[in-house]
């Protein structure tokens, strides 16, 4: 029987776009430090696969980030390593024994430039969008403020102005496909 989802591209060199979910949208996300080891994993399992990192922002039951491939076919793999070993971390240090920790993962390819500051804007303004802060700068899961301090205020301003946030929920945009990370 065919998935109820479109197919997957996995392209070689290609800046890609990844939501993912915790289980049940609980809260395992929360504290500073299980952010953390979701942040640090992250950028070890891209460093060890040669993958470019370019922004991120992590929350209480989901995480967003961009970043481009080199070897596309390896992309469900990776998530996979990124997701087990950050649910034995955190499972670990909330002393939760194989509790399931996400969910899954949605990926969109990225089109060209301006699909690509709309999703990066749309991951830095996501912590306004869910109420935890009324300005990006004061979250700091959040790759938002080592972009201001590498390119200062009037950059960051002028590609918000160029490309303002979208709203790229999975449920509304046919280019995110559903995957299990189990």
């Amino acid at each position: 029987m065919a998935k109820p989802y479109p197919r997957h591209y996995y392209l070689n060199d290609t800046v890609y776009f990844i939501t993912a979910h915790v289980y049940k949208k609980h809260s395992y996300l929360d504290s500073e430090n299980n952010k953390q080891v979701l942040l640090d994993t992250l950028n070890n399992v891209l460093d060890e696969s040669r993958y470019k990192l370019y922004c991120w922002v992590i929350l209480k039951d989901h995480y967003h980030f961009l970043f481009k491939t080199r070897i596309g076919e390896k992309l469900p793999g990776l998530m996979k390593q990124i997701h087990k070993l950050v649910s034995i971390q955190i499972n670990d240090l909330d002393e939760k024994k194989r509790r399931k920790v996400f969910q899954n993962y949605w990926d969109c390819c990225i089109r060209d430039k301006k699909d690509f500051y709309l999703h990066f804007n749309y991951i830095h303004q996501n912590p306004v969008k869910h109420g935890y802060v009324e300005d990006e700068s004061e979250y700091f899961f959040s790759s938002y403020n080592l972009w201001l301090q590498k390119k200062g205020k009037n950059w960051m301003s002028s590609r918000l102005d160029k490309y303002p946030a979208t709203d790229f929920s999975f449920r509304q945009d046919e280019c995110f496909e559903s995957n299990s990370t189990d």
